[in-house]
């Protein structure tokens, strides 16, 4: 009875998969009981089934033409009928009807979790058979470890996350959170960039409830940038920098660094500096210098348009409308003035120089300067706009 008993039990634990392996032993697969091969089966019936509906399309627009009612059909178009309906019940047997119960009968995902948990307890004990247990081998199965969770994979800037301390900076970010601190004020406030920087991001982030995490703080210099290239900084993006060249130019060669994200921007200026490399090298030659703005001024009348044209390009007035311009920047300097007149409207070009700066914002406050000046002498002068379109604006004149 015990012999009995365990014979009965054993092959519980197993009842699973055996009973799996016999059904797909013993019924096989659908596909063998054809006569052709399934490839060419389901070719077959593609083949039918377009064949088909090509041949009624035809016939029913032959028949609409010459006005035949389409209730009268001939024995080819029962055939054709007939094909038409084997063929679609066999292709929608064929792909249809798993999809069909796939979306019926979709079963819920506490049962696909504890099949996958039967499955992986069964196997694991089948496999822990196999091991011969010998001296100080442990044959009992272990505990299994936790499914680890599915994450995306994401890169992320390695840094530890910016953490204010004080209390002082959290009344300075709540204060910048209400309003009554102006955010681009901060590093006059603390005297300290980075500091400054990390309570803007915290009152940003608190604003928007968006995480700046993945922007990077530490490691820049903030003292670099004050009042020089960038306000109100929370953060750096870094740039990959390649590396072009070597540029032959003037007998010299160069290499071009390049900070870009622009894919085969590097590669492409590599071929270039190469080919001119190779053909002997470039010659330069600088004709002229020069940044220009020219602003727009209308009169009431033509000829006090000319009187002031006459007056900016009298030489002698030079000396003191350079003196005036150069006033407002320590680099600009002016080099000369051009006018056009147009009905009742004169058109100005300043052109200066302006060291290693583009330099539009100091060209725009030198003109500034010299119609406040010439404002005097020229009451009636109204002028329309800083800029007339009569300038290079934003390009140098080589």
């Amino acid at each position: 009875m015990e012999a009995h008993r365990l014979s009965s039990t054993k092959p519980v634990q197993a009842l699973k998969p055996t009973k799996k392996i016999s059904l797909e032993e013993d019924t096989g697969k659908a596909s063998d009981a054809l006569p052709l091969p399934l490839y060419l089966t389901n070719a077959l019936f593609f083949t039918l089934f377009f064949s088909v509906v090509y041949f009624l399309l035809s016939r029913w627009r032959e028949k609409i033409r010459t006005s035949t009612p389409l209730h009268v059909v001939t024995f080819s178009e029962i055939i054709a009928i007939l094909s038409f309906f084997a063929s679609f019940i066999y292709l929608l047997g064929f792909f249809g009807i798993d999809f069909v119960q796939s979306l019926v009968f979709q079963p819920s995902p506490d049962v696909w979790i504890a099949e996958e948990e039967d499955d992986e307890v069964l196997l694991a004990k089948e496999d822990a058979r196999k091991v011969p247990c010998g001296q100080a081998l442990d044959c009992s199965l272990p505990p299994l470890p936790p499914a680890a969770p599915i994450v995306t994979v994401q890169k992320v800037f390695d840094e530890k996350p910016v953490t204010v301390l004080t209390e002082e900076d959290e009344e300075i970010i709540k204060s910048v959170v209400a309003g009554t601190t102006p955010s681009y004020s901060l590093e006059l406030k603390l005297g300290d960039c980075k500091r400054a920087a990390a309570i803007r991001r915290e009152a940003l982030q608190r604003l928007t409830g968006k995480s700046l995490s993945g922007l990077p703080l530490d490691g820049f210099d903030y003292e670099s940038i004050l009042g020089q290239c960038c306000e109100m900084p929370v953060g750096y993006v870094q740039i990959p920098v390649g590396i072009a060249g070597p540029l032959l130019v003037n007998g010299r060669e160069y290499s071009v660094p390049m900070a870009t994200t622009e894919g085969c921007l590097v590669a492409s200026t590599n071929r270039g500096c190469k080919a001119i490399h190779l053909s002997g090298g470039a010659t330069s030659v600088l004709l002229k210098d020069g940044m220009t703005r020219a602003p727009c001024v209308r009169f009431g009348n033509a000829k006090r348009a000319a009187d002031l044209k006459l007056y900016l390009e009298d030489p002698d007035n030079f000396e003191t409308l350079s003196v005036v311009f150069n006033r407002s920047s320590r680099f600009g300097r002016l080099q000369g003035i051009k006018c056009a007149i147009a009905g009742k409207n004169l058109y100005i070009r300043f052109t200066c120089s302006t060291g290693d700066a583009m330099g539009m914002n100091m060209v725009s406050k030198g003109v500034q300067n010299v119609l406040d000046f010439l404002q005097t002498d020229f009451p009636d002068m109204d002028v329309i706009g800083i800029s007339g379109n009569y300038c290079s604006d934003k390009n140098r004149l080589r």
